[in-house]
């Protein structure tokens, strides 16, 4: 029986022994967990709507979420997402336009972190779709998290994420 959580055992075993160059290897070769921002019901993701959230210029939503486009093209509804349309969930402080983006091993470490949000849903993004997306939104990224909630949280800057991509 396979898990139903999407999930990077390959990024998992690299943040758990702190490895940064084998965390660049996984992210490279095996793929990624990426909140995916879900608006509430009666409002369509991207559209100013109920969460107030704005694709066009990254506003955040009451609880600091926020978004922006992904990058790359949609498989069909039976795979995986790969940087489809869809928008991807960043976090913002207060007072800032800059935003951090927080990458998960699995589904599973990202409900660690959002346990209690209704609205918890993933995309998988391969290294074509992330280092799209790091090359559109880098001027808007101030950081990355990889599993933030832990055991075995790393971060990176945008530009050193995106060098490692290539």
């Amino acid at each position: 029986m396979t898990d139903p959580s999407p999930r990077s055992e390959a990024l998992e075993l690299a943040l758990a022994s702190q490895d940064v160059a084998a965390v660049a290897f996984a992210l490279r070769h095996d793929v990624v967990v990426v909140p995916k921002l879900v608006a509430p019901a009666g409002g369509a993701a991207g559209a100013a709507g109920a969460s107030g959230a704005s694709s066009a210029d990254g506003a955040s939503d009451a609880d600091g979420a926020s978004t922006v486009e992904g990058g790359a093209d949609e498989l069909p509804d039976d795979g995986p997402v790969f940087g489809a349309a869809e928008q991807v969930r960043v976090f913002g402080r207060e007072n800032t336009d800059k935003r951090i983006l927080l990458l998960f091993s699995s589904a599973d470490a990202y409900a660690a972190m959002v346990p209690d949000d209704p609205h918890r849903e993933v995309m998988l993004y391969d290294a074509s779709a992330l280092r799209a997306f790091l090359d559109v939104h880098l001027d808007v990224l101030e950081q990355v998290f990889f599993d933030i909630a832990g055991p075995h949280t790393m971060a990176a800057t945008p530009e050193d994420l995106l060098k490692a991509l290539r």
